[in-house]
């Protein structure tokens, strides 16, 4: 779980505005409570009372001055014994229709307190605060829930079509590379080299993919980025030649690109290639690839039509280091459509 400081900041607002509201909370049910039950703010007066007196009654022992014959300030409310005054305003509660712990201190997170840290260790609720960061700033939280490893079906894969040049069935094939994706994200903290190339024709599942991927790993809380290739050098372009309010409007992070655990670049080739796009495609993959930062790259071009649009260093590059997995079958788009289900 690494965090840049700009997202370690945003996750303890998060906690600010917890405690803020923690605080608004507890106001609100002390003005309900004492307005109902005066009795309670009779009960704090006399401690206060009693908390001034015992502090008297010590400077007068320390100066030599202590009136031996006053009563002691714990027995100066007759038949109340020993009973504390927070058990007493526990029992008015109570009797007049309140929660016992109604004045108790309100948190989200009852072992950090909501600070995020127990001690110098942080709390299991800083965990979920950092992937519920992660899923705002992936640009995927919508999809998530719908497209994953529990939602992907294997259904739009026909066993009776198979692969000219393996002979394996579409279903099987796919059924394999699925195992894959879900062993690729389980281990991907021990990969050498997690670096995924998705090919094949349009529809066959390659985004649900790399959706599926990046939902395993926001949920075990790794930082994800989704750009549409020409999403992303569209950005990248704006930071580069464009000045001022423009480019901030992008809103593209550069140093997250290159520093996020996975960055997902979808549809490579819907992009307009031209030498800005090559030369930001290639430091992206060497920089990542040096780092050892995961990518997945999808996309509708064969390797020859990779190497030929962007360059053969590029595929060389792809080809030393990615995993290639070629979805083979029918348009799932079509069929969902066909079926009524698009």
């Amino acid at each position: 779980m690494s965090l840049t400081r700009s997202q370690y900041d945003a996750v303890m607002r998060v906690y600010d505005k917890r405690q803020l509201e923690d605080h608004r909370i507890m106001e609100e049910r002390h003005r309900k409570a004492y307005s109902e039950i005066p009795e309670l703010g009779m009960i704090d007066q006399k401690t206060a009372d009693d908390a001034v007196e015992r502090l008297r009654r010590s400077l007068m022992a320390v100066s030599g001055d202590e009136d031996k014959s006053a009563p002691s300030v714990e027995h100066a409310e007759p038949g109340r014994g020993h009973e504390s005054p927070e058990a007493r305003k526990r029992k008015l509660l109570a009797a007049h229709g309140f929660p016992e712990d109604y004045l108790d201190p309100v948190y989200s997170c009852s072992d950090c307190h909501d600070t995020g840290y127990i001690g110098k260790e942080k709390c299991h609720c800083f965990r979920q605060a950092v992937v519920d960061l992660f899923y705002t700033q992936s640009g995927l939280s919508d999809i998530l829930g719908k497209e994953n490893f529990g939602t992907f079906s294997l259904d739009w894969y026909p066993d009776d079509m198979a692969d000219p040049v393996t002979g394996v069935s579409s279903r099987d094939a796919m059924a394999e590379i699925f195992d894959f994706c879900r062993k690729f994200a389980s281990d991907y903290d021990r990969l050498q080299k997690p670096f995924l190339l998705l090919s094949g024709e349009s529809g066959r599942g390659k985004t649900f993919l790399s959706h599926c991927i990046a939902k395993a790993l926001i949920d075990s809380a790794h930082s994800v980025i989704y750009y549409s290739a020409r999403d992303l050098f569209d950005d990248l372009a704006d930071l580069r030649f464009r000045s001022g309010r423009e480019a901030r409007e992008s809103g593209i992070d550069p140093d997250y690109v290159l520093s996020c655990d996975l960055l997902i670049i979808d549809d490579l080739g819907t992009e307009m290639p031209n030498d800005f796009t090559k030369s930001e495609f290639f430091s992206i993959l060497n920089s990542r690839v040096g780092a050892g930062k995961g990518i997945i790259i999808s996309t509708n071009l064969s390797p020859q039509d990779i190497s030929d649009t962007y360059s053969p260093r590029i595929m060389s590059r792809i080809l030393e280091n990615f995993r290639l997995l070629n979805l083979y079958g029918k348009d799932i788009r079509i069929l969902k459509r066909v079926a009524g289900k698009a």
